[in-house]
């Protein structure tokens, strides 16, 4: 029999601590892509959308998908944006029977009129589709994952990596789980167990650390007959929210209490381990004083912003470790990107090869991470910020940082772009003229994702902390929403 199959991507996580409310142009400057136009664009790289194509090719099913859509990190996503995408959803789901559906999501959007909009999302599709037609999603494992999801989803496949490189293979295994259910070979739930935490101490890092362990166990269980898939969660801590942290899942049928058991030992060890940091975070003078330092031939010094980091929802425009490194008189070195629009177009209207004097970064808010600079260099290129990726994680994908302009400000090539991404690839600064491979110092800003591309050209890499939004020191952040006491805010025993 060939199963008729509804599929979309829809993904944003929401910082509801930014200022930056996510709007639908916010979505349409990632991407808005209507059917035909996001199976061209998504269903050939490592998406999970590919990944659920693959599988439906395999077993021949009939698959109408109606759009893929992402934002940029930022803050909380405007109802209009939201039914913008949702609608066309919906719509089409009423519109005839699906023998199955699978959103490919990513788990921590907060909408401005619920705490809970993966799950907003499920209840309306549940209102179009009723409760037996089998419903399958993916998840960013930074995802805050809720009962109301577990309730309307039948399925849940978490991401096992990060850098997130798995999507593909994570949209493989949901698109099975889900084959097998519309075919009625199996019945599964997800049951969850929940740590009361912001989020893993190490963000879910997996290539080193405890995580290793706790996946090992998880593919393990999985094993089962009963065991379709077990997700861990490491939680998006800058989401103040009821349902926030870290989570284990496990989608199977059978004995629940017995999953629920095994879930509750992989969260018991997050907690056990709540206080084994893997990152040490640098201030940014201590950055700065180890790049005036670092030896040339070996591969560059990767100094990895955290706090500024776009893809949590930071701004981008943080200037502190920028200033640190002038004042050091850093050399032979990239930083990017600087995310300051007003500057872009100021660069852009004068002339390349001439000099330039301009109020560089830190107008969002210079509470967090620094006011701006005034600085003087010379304007190196002008671009229109379009790249496509090259490495593990952005492979094949085409992207945009917007009107873009790299300037050389005392021997610092410095990335100003319109719109905020964090460095996944190199291709974000070689397509701009900069090669990260054959600078001394290559400062940028990015969580974990980075390492994917940089640590294999990297001399050493380090974690800076600028004091930015996305500072990992969380008792810097005004938490109103989120469950007390609660590890790190509070210190206490379970």
């Amino acid at each position: 029999m060939a199963f008729k199959v509804l599929t979309a991507e829809v993904s944003h996580e929401t910082n509801t601590f930014s200022v930056r409310q996510t709007d639908a142009d916010a979505f349409r400057d990632r991407f808005f892509l209507l059917g035909e136009a996001a199976l061209v664009e998504r269903a050939h790289a490592n998406t999970e959308l590919a990944g659920v194509l693959d599988v439906g090719r395999a077993h021949d099913w009939t698959v109408r998908h109606v759009l893929s859509v992402a934002a940029g990190p930022s803050g909380y996503v405007k109802r209009a944006a939201f039914d913008s995408f949702a609608a066309p959803i919906m719509l089409r789901a009423s519109e005839a029977r699906f023998d199955g559906v699978i959103l490919c999501l990513h788990g921590a959007m907060v909408p401005d009129f619920c705490e809970d909009g993966e799950g907003e999302l499920l209840r309306q599709l549940r209102a179009a589709i009723g409760m037996t037609v089998p419903v399958a999603i993916t998840l960013d494992p930074h995802a805050n994952v809720t009962r109301q999801m577990c309730a309307l989803a039948d399925i849940i496949v978490s991401f096992k990596t990060y850098p997130h490189v798995d999507m593909r293979e994570t949209g493989r295994h949901a698109a099975d789980i889900l084959h097998r259910t519309m075919a009625g070979e199996i019945r599964p739930r997800t049951i969850m167990a929940r740590v009361p935490m912001l989020e893993e101490v190490n963000g879910g890092r997996t290539d080193i650390g405890p995580m290793i362990a706790r996946l090992d166990r998880a593919r393990a269980y999985e094993a089962r007959d009963d065991v379709f898939a077990v997700s861990i969660n490491a939680g998006f801590a800058s989401a103040d929210i009821a349902e926030v942290g870290p989570t284990v899942l496990v989608t199977g049928q059978g004995d629940a209490d017995a999953h629920m058991a095994f879930a509750q030992t992989l969260a018991d060890d997050m907690w056990a381990r709540r206080r084994e940091s893997l990152n040490a975070y640098l201030s940014v003078v201590e950055a700065a004083t180890l790049a005036r330092e670092f030896p040339a031939g070996e591969g560059p010094l990767v100094i990895a912003d955290y706090a500024d980091n776009p893809g949590a929802g930071a701004y981008g425009d943080s200037t502190a470790l920028l200033a640190a490194l002038l004042d050091a008189d850093v050399d032979d070195a990239a930083f990017g990107p600087m995310v300051d629009s007003e500057a872009v177009k100021q660069l852009c209207a004068a002339s390349v090869g001439q000099p330039v004097r301009l109020a560089l970064g830190g107008k969002t808010n210079p509470r967090f991470g620094g006011g701006p600079l005034q600085l003087e260099g010379t304007l190196v290129s002008v671009w229109d910020g379009k790249f496509v990726g090259d490495g593990p994680i952005l492979g094949g994908l085409s992207a945009s940082f917007g009107p873009t302009a790299v300037i050389r400000v005392q021997g610092i090539d410095i990335l100003v772009v319109t719109l905020a991404r964090q460095i996944l690839d190199a291709q974000q600064f070689k397509a701009f003229g900069i090669d990260p491979a054959h600078k001394r110092v290559v400062a940028l800003k990015s969580m974990q994702h980075f390492r994917a591309a940089f640590e294999p050209i990297a001399g050493r890499v380090i974690a800076c902390d600028s004091g930015a939004l996305c500072t990992p020191d969380y008792r810097c952040l005004p938490y109103r929403n989120v469950p007390r006491p609660i590890f790190p805010l509070d210190d206490f025993d379970v």
